[in-house]
């Protein structure tokens, strides 16, 4: 993980006729394709998402949006963190997306990395979208909050893939597999082995709060662990993949004991399986 915040743009899909360009339908969301988040204790080490629309962007006969994007992070005082403000600005990044259903409107997602060293307080993410082709303006500004530093569970998210590359929405429908990627961030080392001692377990609840596997999947991320943890590193990440083999609506509870500190964390995340048919 790194030690600053860092931020990114990933856009996604369409839906409707042109005019004015506005970023709407803000929300934080857990992961790209997640439900909405509480962007007001966000722990170092954890990634916000940020979701829009670009309402009103210009969509070609080919199907092609052309577009800017530019973007920045000030803390409370005022004062730009990023990018770093002995840097110069970045300069808005050219962004080219086909969207063969055309319209005028466009899902997209930013994202902003906290770093594991970031100093607790409030932040505002500032984004300006600009439309290549009508040269019509949108900008956003959203505000978060960084919390002290804590051993916890941090960048929950889901994909379709072990790897982590092909986001995937907190729902699917049977048959499908979807994995739940998360890190445990701020542990402390053995003092020996210079390693974490961490006890991870996850367990799923289904909607009448009953456990799912009388056997928890259990990982110990340790000396002994098959991919120890590099000294410079202030965090892990790991998985957990759900096959869905039926439906309902089931919440996935990650716990992690730090066995050096003693201390414990938990984090929930609701997952959705429709049936097939």
């Amino acid at each position: 993980m790194m030690a600053t915040i860092a931020l990114a743009v990933l856009t996604g899909l369409p839906a409707q006729p042109a005019g004015e360009l506005k970023l709407t339908n803000v929300r934080t969301t857990i992961g790209e394709l997640g439900p909405a988040r509480d962007a007001t204790k966000l722990l170092p080490g954890d990634v916000l998402f940020i979701a829009y629309d670009i309402d009103g962007i210009s969509i070609d006969g080919e199907g092609v949006a052309r577009y800017t994007m530019a973007m920045e992070v000030i803390n409370a005082a005022g004062t730009r963190i990023l990018p770093p403000p002995n840097e110069p600005k970045v300069e808005p990044r050219e962004m080219v997306e086909f969207v063969p259903l055309r319209g005028n409107k466009m899902p997209a997602r930013a994202f902003v990395t906290i770093g594991l060293d970031q100093p607790a307080g409030s932040y505002t993410c500032k984004l300006v979208v600009t439309d290549t082709k009508s040269k019509t303006t949108g900008n956003l500004s959203l505000k978060f909050e960084v919390a002290k530093k804590e051993f916890g569970v941090v960048a929950v998210y889901t994909t379709y893939d072990q790897r982590g590359e092909l986001s995937a929405p907190t729902a699917g429908q049977v048959g499908q597999t979807i994995y739940v990627q998360f890190s445990i961030a701020a542990f402390e080392r053995d003092v020996k082995t210079k390693q974490p001692d961490v006890e991870v377990v996850c367990q799923i609840f289904d909607d009448k709060n009953a456990a799912t596997l009388v056997t928890p999947r259990k990982h110990i991320q340790d000396a002994k662990a098959l991919q120890t943890v590099k000294e410079t590193d202030g965090a892990f990440a790991l998985q957990f993949p759900m096959f869905m083999n039926r439906p309902g609506k089931f919440v996935v509870e990650i716990t992690a004991e730090d066995r050096v500190t003693k201390k414990k964390t938990s984090y929930k995340l609701p997952v959705t399986v429709a049936s097939a048919n």
